[in-house]
């Protein structure tokens, strides 16, 4: 993709909501933009946006074939050891906008997992301990997971899975931001939710007590309530999310939308999903898309891996069954087995597989709280 390449307007309609009403840019601001090359059109549009509002905006380009050659030559490592400027720029920085890279995401996927374990280890900890340190707030853009290679796999269409992140990205946060703290007053405690459909489902589970954190799509630097890394907010997002009582479940839940192994970068599916749970443990589950690759991570994952991790509610307004995006569909339910410390729970396993629902009813302690996608 050339580097004159502009952005579209709704690219740059994108860019002015997610600068003004989501990362709040103000004059004098310092902010990071992390660019690929699939990316570059929308990277140029949140950097003008930053000017326009009177910030400084700082591009950091990362090219595709140089990243690919140092892989090829065994330095995965090297190539996540930043530099000492661009430290010092993070050090500096206000805000961070970070888009999703490589492009070739297929080739991406058949790395063996020590060449992304020794990538991150260049730095992320570190990374996270400085955002952490100066109070950075900034968004991973979901847009850099639209690559050919995805949308060969997934059958997606790129154009309307690329216009509809973008669209998302439109919406008022605050709307999102008050459908989730309706649901929240609702799913406090340790209520008994029932989700139900006609496709079969009628399943009961349990809140662990731990409080609900709604993802609006603001990043949420410093706020103890959410966890060490969510000063990144996703663009777009919209998501209730709340911690399972690991030793309640009964019933049967079937899926409606895709699921996702859930890694650094998202490449297995698994479509037509059911778990059926007894006595609080996931007692079997199946796929006809993607059974045996949940199966291999689910074998070899560590205790807790059968037991009721966490629920997702969609609470976004636009967002209709776009890849990886299925669970922040408004009213959309993901019931997740498996690890849930990070909201709060008491479930330490290192698997998470869920399931995802939509256009169910759910009901708390017998009254409903969502019928057919409406927050109720």
């Amino acid at each position: 993709m050339a580097l004159s390449e502009r952005p579209s307007s709704l690219e740059r309609a994108a860019a002015h909501n997610l600068v003004r009403r989501y990362l709040r840019i103000k004059p004098g601001e310092n902010v990071i933009v992390e660019a690929w090359s699939h990316t570059l059109p929308m990277s140029a549009a949140m950097v003008d946006e930053v000017r326009q509002v009177g910030g400084s905006a700082f591009l950091a380009y990362e090219n595709d074939d140089a990243w690919w050659r140092a892989v090829e030559r065994k330095q995965a490592g090297h190539v996540g050891r930043l530099s000492d400027p661009e430290w010092a720029a993070l050090r500096a920085a206000d805000a961070f906008v970070q888009f999703w890279g490589p492009s070739d995401s297929g080739r991406l996927a058949r790395l063996p997992e020590k060449h992304l374990d020794a990538w991150a280890d260049g730095w992320f900890q570190r990374w996270y301990k400085i955002a952490r340190s100066t109070g950075l707030r900034g968004g991973r853009m979901a847009l850099g997971w639209v690559t050919d290679s995805r949308v060969r796999a997934w059958g997606a269409d790129k154009h309307r899975w690329k216009t509809s992140i973008l669209e998302a990205c439109l919406a008022d946060p605050q709307t999102i931001t008050q459908s989730g703290k309706r649901l929240a007053r609702s799913l406090g405690g340790r209520a008994k939710v029932r989700i139900t459909h006609p496709n079969g489902t009628d399943v009961e589970v349990s809140l662990s007590g731990a409080p609900p954190r709604i993802y609006d799509g603001f990043p949420h630097p410093g706020n103890r309530s959410y966890s060490p890394y969510d000063m990144m907010a996703n663009f777009p997002d919209g998501r209730l999310a709340v911690a399972l009582d690991a030793k309640t479940a009964e019933g049967r839940i079937v899926s409606s939308r895709r699921s996702y192994e859930e890694v650094w970068f998202p490449w297995a599916t698994f479509g037509g999903g059911s778990f059926e749970f007894s006595r609080g443990k996931l007692t079997s589950f199946s796929f006809k898309q993607g059974n045996a690759a949940f199966a291999r991570s689910y074998n070899k994952a560590t205790l807790g891996k059968d037991r009721p991790g966490s629920l997702r509610i969609g609470l976004h307004p636009t967002l209709r069954n776009v890849p990886y995006l299925e669970d922040m569909e408004r009213g959309c339910v993901r019931l997740a087995v498996g690890g849930n410390s990070y909201l709060g729970g008491s479930n330490p396993s290192d698997f998470r597989g869920w399931i995802t629902l939509a256009g169910s009813e759910i009901s708390v302690d017998g009254t409903p709280v969502v019928r057919a996608g409406k927050i109720l």
